[in-house]
């Protein structure tokens, strides 16, 4: 199959390397055009713009941080109108409900389809294939991209026929993953002021209670922050506000993602925004609670 993929960060770079050593032929672009580079020796093909990369493809996939950078690949860039008659826009990336309305009109008034397939996973998940994927769009559009999702996924749930849907699943899926960062972080600090070690506190309530490997990668990652962030302050924020947003839309309420969302923005003031998800958020709230008062937030 012909793809084209843009957007060749962590995660992208990694879902692009196994659709190559599937068998298709891939031509990638990022916008900053060293780290397609890497892919060249993998099979693939580079391409100078969007609208270059797309132009031959049956599949487009996208892996872009936000709405906005999305809206610059596909829209601004004209990527929209050099995609061929019936060809597919995967975006595996976290966006808003809203946005995925609007891109599900304007590829079907270009003539193209649109599916969502946005996945759960840090970047070494991704690195070993085994995302969990969760995606939506017209059933005759998600047999065609299933076994390219299959590719790099360990299990994939489909949600509907309506794109948006798999996007406001995945917020959900992220305000739970917040929920539990929070939780965790606040239990730990309380560990501590009590004197427990907080290493042999979350070890003791996660085989007592949970008995879960998320929750145990998790901890590892927030007692021992990796050198190089998998998910960042910044990228939590924007997806708690997202859910927010959705949320609001559909008139419900949610009283802790408003706390969370406000700590998050907080630490972002801090000058936290690149620290781990997970790791800096524990760290966040351990400098604000009394028990350790002397931690520099900027550090």
């Amino acid at each position: 199959m012909q793809i084209a993929f843009l957007g060749l960060g962590k995660m992208g770079s990694a879902i692009a390397r196994h659709l190559l050593s599937a068998g298709h032929k891939v031509t990638v672009w990022n916008r900053t055009a060293v780290r397609a580079t890497p892919l060249k020796a993998h099979g693939a093909s580079l391409a100078g713009s969007p609208a270059d990369a797309v132009a031959h493809a049956d599949v487009v996939f996208t892996m872009v941080m936000d709405d906005a950078a999305l809206e610059s690949v596909i829209l601004e860039s004209g990527a929209i109108t050099a995609m061929q008659p019936d060809s597919i826009h995967v975006s595996l990336s976290t966006i808003s409900v809203a946005f995925s309305n609007r891109l599900t009109d304007a590829h079907r008034a270009a003539g193209t389809y649109f599916a969502a397939a946005p996945v759960f996973g840090r970047p070494n998940v991704a690195e070993e294939g085994r995302l969990w994927t969760v995606t939506a769009g017209d059933p005759q559009v998600i047999d065609k991209i299933l076994p390219l999702l299959d590719s790099f996924s360990r299990g994939v749930t489909v949600v509907s026929d309506r794109p948006s849907a798999a996007h406001a699943l995945k917020l959900g899926g992220n305000f739970l993953i917040t929920a539990m960062i929070a939780s965790v972080s606040e239990s730990l600090v309380f560990a501590e002021a009590l004197g427990i070690e907080p290493s042999l506190f979350f070890e003791t309530v996660n085989s007592a209670l949970f008995r879960s490997p998320f929750y145990e990668a998790y901890g590892k990652i927030m007692l021992h922050p990796p050198e190089h962030a998998g998910g960042t302050i910044a990228l939590g924020e924007k997806d708690i506000r997202l859910f927010r947003e959705a949320a609001s839309a559909a008139g419900v309420k949610t009283e802790l993602a408003g706390i969370f969302e406000a700590n998050l923005q907080r630490a972002i003031e801090a000058a936290m925004r690149d620290q781990d998800w997970a790791g800096g958020y524990y760290r966040f709230v351990r400098a604000m609670s009394r028990s350790a008062p002397d931690i520099p937030l900027d550090l």
